[in-house]
């Protein structure tokens, strides 16, 4: 049972986490969560939990009503959306890890403004947790100075914030997912490279002049099947170039370059 009643203190608390961190298809999704902590029970109430411990209709249902909550209740939630390009971009100048602190800081400020009595929760992502979390404050900058931040490993399935936090995040990356198999017409699976329906998306979606936008092409599932099916290395991204969108996988391998 996830504790709802974590390290009290007054005020309100923000819970932050990620899904699609090691996707290979589509985005990585942020969301930041803040509830006063007088209405944390609320959230064990509508069943929230640690994301993977829900199956895929309960996440439905379960996010369904944090937004209801979050619009009667004045909570706030801050999801942030981040394409496989800027995935790609931030690459070229850093890590995953100093990318999720970019989008962490993102979410949190997004979610609410600082009001000096919070405390912020984060699911870690490096695996140096308290070096996450500095650099998450550091990011904050001094608006967020009083603010306690506490980050640690697995926080999603040891505080109800975090957890109902990687709720959303999870409901909309799997949102994103599905609506890209539907523009593309055809099967994405989970997006993650263990996935044979994600791997096999990942070839047919290399076949065309560059791969596609919704891939990682900074990932080596995706570097590895694009010198298997064209001889060379996979192209990285310009910070200026733009590409249409493309309504479905024909017109992508269609198009006229």
């Amino acid at each position: 049972m996830i504790n709802a009643s974590f390290g009290v203190m007054r005020g309100c608390d923000i819970g932050v986490d990620e899904a699609g961190r090691g996707a290979v298809i589509g985005p990585l999704v942020v969301c930041a969560l803040m509830v006063p902590e007088e209405d944390r029970e609320d959230l064990v109430d509508i069943g929230a939990d640690d994301s993977k411990k829900l199956s895929k209709k309960k996440r439905r249902l379960v996010a369904t009503e944090i937004a209801r909550l979050s619009d009667s209740r004045g909570w706030g939630i801050g999801e942030i959306v981040c394409s496989p390009s800027r995935i790609d971009r931030g690459m070229k100048t850093g890590n995953l890890n100093s990318l999720e602190v970019e989008l962490f800081a993102e979410a949190i400020n997004s979610a609410t403004q600082s009001n000096g009595q919070c405390r912020i929760l984060l699911d870690a992502c490096d695996v140096n947790a308290p070096r996450f979390g500095k650099s998450v404050e550091s990011a904050l900058g001094a608006e967020w100075e009083g603010c306690r931040i506490v980050s640690e490993h697995g926080m999603d399935g040891e505080d109800i914030v975090v957890g109902a936090a990687s709720i959303i995040a999870k409901f909309r990356r799997d949102s994103e997912v599905e609506r890209l198999a539907k523009n593309l017409s055809i099967e994405l699976g989970s997006g993650y490279p263990s996935d044979p329906l994600s791997r096999a998306a990942v070839r047919k979606l290399s076949t065309g002049y560059l791969p596609h936008e919704c891939l990682r092409w900074s990932w080596s599932t995706v570097s590895d099947v694009w010198t298997e099916l064209h001889r060379r290395p996979v192209p990285t991204r310009d910070a200026g170039a733009t590409h249409p969108v493309q309504s479905s996988l024909e017109d992508w391998n269609q198009q006229e370059w």
